[in-house]
């Protein structure tokens, strides 16, 4: 099983995604848990990273392929993954289609979870109050939503064309366990 989740920030994608690998014991490959993990190193590139994510734009592609690459090529993705923030943009999803035919492996499902700019603010404003993240502040995620709007969402439409069998969108403004067990039906 290999599933992306797509998602403004803060619609549940790391939520809906830790539990769903959880749930088929496969990894959850999570950039911006990854990227966070990253910046408790002191390096020039965690500097760079905090710079870059502070201020609400996004990391480099070169750096969340290598990333990806990474990642993908270890033992425990070998039986499916779940990836939740990749990719953003459109030259991730090529990266990410070139290393999936070179592997002979097929998305499984893209889940979708669509949520108002209105309840996004709301919801990481709270989200900021609980995990203190610099990125959760209200003029960043409004940056955070812009850069979504304009790099990420398009991909929604290619995915929806490649796998319009494979691709659900479910409402993230629903109840944690009400998404989650309507993913399970599309998933079992």
């Amino acid at each position: 099983m290999i599933m992306i989740f797509f998602g403004p920030p803060g619609a549940g994608k790391g939520t809906q995604a830790a539990i769903i690998s959880k749930k088929l014991n496969i990894p959850h490959l999570s950039t911006g848990i990854i990227l966070r993990n990253k910046l408790e190193e002191n390096d020039s590139l965690s500097k760079k990273l905090k710079y870059t994510m502070d201020s609400g734009n996004l990391v480099s592609d070169d750096i969340l392929n290598t990333i990806i690459k990474n990642n993908l090529s270890k033992q425990e993705c070998s039986k499916g993954f779940v990836l939740d923030g990749y990719p953003r943009t459109m030259n991730q999803a090529v990266f990410l289609n070139t290393i999936l035919t070179k592997r002979k492996l097929i998305l499984s499902k893209i889940i979708e979870l669509s949520l108002d700019e209105k309840t996004i603010i709301k919801r990481i404003g709270s989200r900021l109050n609980i995990e203190k993240r610099q990125d959760d502040k209200k003029e960043i995620i409004k940056t955070r939503f812009e850069k979504y709007l304009k790099e990420t969402k398009p991909l929604t439409n290619y995915y929806q064309k490649l796998f319009p069998l494979d691709y659900h969108v479910f409402k993230g403004n629903q109840e944690i366990k009400k998404i989650q067990q309507d993913i399970y039906k599309i998933v079992q």
